[in-house]
């Protein structure tokens, strides 16, 4: 009977070494744009203040305020089409848990109006198009341009 029991405890303890039983948890947020603010791979929210519009990271949807209601969609409406996000400040929402930012939207509102600017902030990635961010590069002026040299125009 002893030898019954050590050898189901031997067989036991041989199925849990080779079985390599793993708990793999991976919660799969949606990928950040490449406009968006380098650092912050865990956030699912951005609010961008200049169009007092959410961003939810995981979904890749705007969501914005539309006659009294407030909308998803894969694409901003139609009269910011052209912004250009690259430049467009974002506020990071990394206290927010939850499907529904815009029920802070009231406090977003006041605490980064239109034209809000934080602390600096690199994109992801390189706007497209031409520059991608190498002013003068073109020109061979090495970047040395030809202005007042204060840097803190609106642009």
């Amino acid at each position: 009977m002893k030898s019954l029991k050590y050898l189901f405890i031997g067989f036991f303890l041989l199925t849990i070494h080779f079985s390599n039983a793993q708990v793999n948890v991976n919660v799969n947020i949606g990928t950040p744009p490449a406009w968006g603010p380098v650092g912050y791979s865990e956030a699912r929210y951005y609010y961008l203040p200049d169009l007092e519009t959410y961003y939810d990271v995981n979904t890749s949807n705007y969501i914005y305020i539309s006659n009294g209601k407030w909308l998803r969609a894969r694409t901003l409406p139609s009269v910011y089409r052209n912004y250009d996000l690259y430049n467009e400040y974002k506020v990071v929402l990394t206290d927010y848990r939850g499907n529904t930012p815009y029920d802070n939207f009231k406090t977003h509102k006041v605490k980064y109006g239109k034209g809000y600017k934080g602390k600096p902030q690199k994109t992801i990635g390189q706007k497209p198009g031409k520059g991608n961010n190498k002013q003068g590069k073109d020109k061979g002026n090495n970047g040395n341009g030809h202005g007042n040299g204060k840097g803190n125009g609106k642009h």
